[in-house]
């Protein structure tokens, strides 16, 4: 099982879903809205192994999913809070880290794009300060999608219009 955490319009798991029919995954949206987008993107006979659900994520991630059940974790675009009085609200904090260090299977990947560098180096260090996580490549934060079958989103395509460029990174389970 892999997660989508923020599933936004639903191009991601839509798609992936679709090249990996092997697989099953869980969306995880905070928004109605945006679960309403991907349903418009999903149909049983295509995505028969995609479920979603209607969720603000934190670390208490740990209690919905059985300890090293998860193999895999997408994070696209995190909301990266810009604002130093806001980060208490990031995502990518210790406590959530080890809270989904607990879910992920050992050597499972979370996969992360941002188009915010402030950000972009904020989880860097949070992933690098956390015991259980390593990166997968030495160049911590690569320019160009390293992802086999990089699926952009509809933000993605957005945001590269107005000249703001992702910054991918990739982290293992140890």
């Amino acid at each position: 099982m892999y997660l989508e955490i923020g599933c936004g319009k639903g191009e991601f798991i839509a798609r992936y879903s679709i090249l990996h029919p092997e697989y099953n995954y869980i969306g995880l949206e905070a928004a109605e809205k945006r679960i309403n987008n991907t349903l418009k993107k999903l149909t049983p006979e295509q995505n028969p192994n995609v479920r979603l659900m209607r969720l603000y994520v934190d670390n208490s991630i740990c209690q919905l999913f059985p300890a090293e059940s998860v193999s895999g974790v997408f994070i696209q675009y995190p909301d990266p809070w810009p604002k130093r009085k806001h980060h208490r609200r990031r995502l990518i904090q210790q406590e959530f880290l080890s809270s989904l260090a607990m879910i992920l299977k050992p050597l499972a990947q979370v996969q992360i794009t941002t188009d915010n560098s402030d950000y972009a180096t904020w989880i860097l260090d949070e992933f690098l300060a956390h015991p259980s996580f390593i990166s997968v490549y030495e160049e911590l934060m690569l320019k160009e999608s390293p992802f086999e079958e990089h699926i952009p989103t509809w933000y993605e395509s957005e945001q590269r219009r107005q000249g703001f460029e992702p910054q991918y990174m990739l982290f293992k389970r140890i």
